[in-house]
């Protein structure tokens, strides 16, 4: 259905809380070394201590640097495959600790490991190839592209918290932000849980 070519909506993968009073947009290649850093070692705070704290709900979009990373649009395809089998976030997770094994300097055809991936997640490998091999999701990770471009986003990882784009981030940074990003709701909608609640 995406790639008839309608144009999609930037909804990008969220984790966490929907009455969350901030959101953590986050703007990353699968292929980006820094990406696969923040994945590893600062995102996992993130989770524990802002996410799973309902102190903030965390998105992410896929922003491809296709010229440098020619494999980025192959993990973007097979998140978003796994994504229908609501293993996104594990896919995104192995995705990252596996860099190496393939990007564009390991391989030129990346779908063997990624489809190892899936296997190992347990998803339905069938259903996961027919959805990578159709190109099935191809449109999200565009309307992604266009939505940082939107931003004015320059490079990845770049994150989004209230009206503060940062390009890169260290967790301090980030928890800073999201405390003011925080403060900055309290003052501006006092009734704003309730409310963001019933909207949705």
């Amino acid at each position: 259905d995406e790639a008839a070519g309608k144009t999609l909506k930037a909804e990008g993968y969220v984790m966490g809380s929907p009455t969350a009073p901030v959101e953590i947009l986050e703007f990353a290649d699968f292929e980006c070394p820094g990406c696969a850093q923040f994945a590893a070692v600062t995102e996992p705070d993130v989770r524990k201590n802002l996410v799973e704290t309902g102190k903030a709900r965390f998105r992410f979009f896929d922003f491809q640097i296709t010229k440098a990373h020619r494999n980025a649009p192959a993990a973007s395809l097979a998140a978003a495959c796994a994504n229908d089998q609501q293993k996104f976030w594990p896919m995104h997770d192995r995705i990252f600790a596996g860099q190496a094994e393939w990007n564009t300097q390991a391989t030129d055809d990346p779908k063997a490991v990624l489809q190892g991936y899936a296997q190992d997640l347990g998803l339905d490998v069938a259903a996961w190839e027919r959805c990578y091999d159709q190109r099935t999701h191809v449109a999200r990770p565009a309307a992604h592209l266009e939505e940082a471009m939107r931003r004015g986003v320059q490079s990845t990882p770049s994150f989004q918290i209230g009206d503060k784009l940062i390009a890169g981030a260290t967790y301090d940074q980030i928890v800073a932000q999201v405390d003011s990003a925080t403060r900055a709701a309290a003052t501006a909608a006092p009734a704003a849980p309730a409310d963001s609640a019933a909207r949705r």
